[in-house]
């Protein structure tokens, strides 16, 4: 009777709590802001939700369940220099904590990470933690269609914070355009394909959520940029 209650699908969902927690990552990645949060979907999120879909052609006889392996096996390869992935070594796993160091102006970084909601054959779902640019998901998929196999990233999302609300509104929505379209014109060239990315960018919600505003106590990019500032002090204290 239990069997026939669980969903065929069940080993394709995390199936940890609410909580972060990493495993080991390398010594010189700045490892904050992930240890012990809450992921935050678009419901705990501050800002305008938006749903950002990014994608590419690739030719028909390349298979989906090929794009998703490739993309699951060089996930990391396929981001904009001096962006970092750190992940499970054997790939992208339901349950996996991924630690992420992104290149900011200047030698500055931030250092956030995602929780893998969801993997299988066809698509995996990341969710980011409280303290990310944005509170949300990204779904990575692939499938057959007329024009041939179409690659896709999409995104639902707020912005975390007024702070990181203010930042897409001056910029930010097109840094982020950028980075998927990078990504996904590298996850095609990984198939011997250039493609045009295609982008489609819908406000679903225009409403602010204010009583979310609070949100700015766990914001990643203030808490990085501090502990790159402290770092010439760190290393006259070592």
């Amino acid at each position: 009777m239990g069997d026939a209650k669980t969903p065929r699908d069940a080993g394709n969902w995390a199936q940890r709590g609410t909580d972060l927690h990493l495993g080991d990552v390398p010594a010189d990645a700045i490892n904050l802001n992930v240890e012990g949060r809450s992921v935050a979907g678009p419901v705990q999120g501050f800002g305008k939700l938006w749903q950002k879909t990014y994608r590419v052609v690739l030719p028909p006889d390349v298979e989906p369940a090929g794009v998703i392996s490739a993309w699951k096996s060089h996930f990391p390869e396929f981001w904009p220099p001096k962006n970092h992935f750190y992940g499970n070594m054997a790939g992208i796993n339901p349950g996996d904590v991924a630690l992420i160091n992104m290149g900011l102006p200047g030698r500055m970084k931030l250092s956030t990470g995602i929780l893998v909601m969801y993997a299988d054959d066809e698509s995996f779902t990341f969710m980011t933690p409280q303290g990310h640019m944005f509170a949300g998901w990204i779904t990575f998929s692939a499938h057959s269609a007329p024009e041939g196999t179409v690659a896709q990233a999409q995104v639902l999302m707020r912005a975390s914070d007024p702070l990181y609300e203010i930042g897409l509104a001056f910029g930010g929505h097109r840094q982020e355009d950028r980075f998927w379209e990078h990504t996904l014109t590298m996850l095609a060239r990984h198939f011997g394909a250039e493609c045009e990315v295609d982008m489609q960018r819908v406000c679903v919600d225009k409403k602010r959520q204010w009583k979310r505003a609070g949100n700015l106590k766990h914001n990643a990019a203030i808490r990085s940029t501090i502990y790159m500032l402290g770092t010439p002090f760190r290393r006259r204290k070592a």
